[in-house]
């Protein structure tokens, strides 16, 4: 089994605030996400600023597209984004036109998986071509208070994997949450403000880098 990427979540209101602990940790991150809150605030700007400081990273554009997909997803790939966002609420043709975008620019799409979402969504996204998604650790757990990923929600993950998904992990993870992954293949771990607000941002990645790979490599 792969080991999975490690992927910063820049939500912050301004480039400044989010570039500060990117460049400390950069060297240990894998994956670099303009998210919505930067994109909304900063708008395609801030994707070509973080491309320009680091041509070598992939970068994905949380734009979550619901409308207007293909002008949205031009946006992003032009400004320098590999990879943009679609939330699982949107109507199967805004997907295949914002994955038919994808392809022109050499890019892929991730379906956010919102609660609600069914699995025969899941086989249509697959239908189009779309092949990663991001899925969140169950909400109605959550909100009774459970704070670690359940069966229900590894065994999605498992079943996302055998329908052909590179699955991304968002939500609530740590670096102790990771050895409960063992064995779950997992393509991509999302980690926001355990990195971005640590007062060591490079060691805080490094942490995360390490328990992934003692999980992954057994």
């Amino acid at each position: 089994m792969r080991k999975p990427l490690l992927q910063l979540a820049l939500d912050t209101y301004d480039l400044p605030s989010a570039l500060a602990p990117l460049q400390r940790a950069a060297p240990h991150i894998d994956v670099i996400e303009v998210g919505t809150i930067l994109c909304l605030s900063e708008g395609m700007g801030a994707i070509r600023v973080i491309r320009s400081l680091f041509p070598g990273k992939t970068i994905l554009a949380d734009v979550r597209i619901a409308e207007a997909g293909g002008i949205i997803a031009k946006m992003a790939f032009e400004a320098g984004a590999d990879w943009v966002s679609v939330v699982s609420g949107a109507a199967p043709s805004t997907a295949e036109v914002v994955h038919d975008v994808a392809i022109e620019h050499g890019g892929e799409v991730q379906i956010e998986l919102s609660d609600g979402w069914t699995w025969d969504q899941a086989a249509r996204w697959r239908d189009i071509g779309i092949d990663q998604a991001i899925i969140h650790r169950s909400r109605d757990a959550e909100a009774q208070g459970e704070l670690a990923w359940g069966s229900a929600d590894l065994d999605n993950i498992r079943q996302l994997a055998d329908m052909g998904y590179r699955v991304t992990v968002a939500g609530s993870v740590g670096v102790s949450d990771v050895s409960a992954f063992a064995g779950i293949p997992v393509y991509i771990f999302i980690s926001g403000r355990a990195i971005r607000n640590a007062s060591d941002p490079a060691a805080a990645a490094a942490d995360f880098q390490q328990a992934i790979e003692r999980t992954y490599s057994v």
